[in-house]
């Protein structure tokens, strides 16, 4: 069993930054991609990036290029995201999530989720 969890959520002024991180356990850390989603209060949720096993490739939503970044340390199984810049229409919660393939921007092709952390950013 696969285990994530997040952490790193809060609340930030607009133009402000955090960083998530994504803890995962119970098996080997290389052997799966690893995504961001997020989902506001009345959405659904949606992709923001993802990172390929190797952490050579990442993909992220139009909406977030140049402001935030995906990022992956073996060494300490753990994933990020950096988000920077921040706007209002970012708040959400943030689910991190691992599959088996790569490059994916669909949620039903992930298998294991965190709980989600809170992002809430104030005008």
């Amino acid at each position: 069993q696969v285990q994530l969890v997040e952490s790193g959520g809060g609340l930030v002024q607009a133009g402000g930054s955090l960083r998530l991180s994504c803890a995962v356990s119970g098996r080997s850390f290389s052997s799966y991609a690893m995504g961001w989603f997020r989902q506001a209060p009345g959405k659904e949720r949606e992709f923001v990036a993802t990172i390929t096993w190797s952490g050579a490739t990442t993909i992220l939503t139009d909406s977030v290029k140049g402001r935030f970044t995906i990022s992956r340390d073996s060494a300490k199984n753990t994933a990020y995201l950096q988000m920077n810049s921040l706007k209002p229409e970012d708040a959400a919660v943030y689910y991190c999530a691992a599959g088996t393939r790569n490059w994916s921007r669909r949620a039903q092709e992930y298998e294991y989720w965190g709980q989600g952390t809170q992002v809430t950013v104030s005008s």
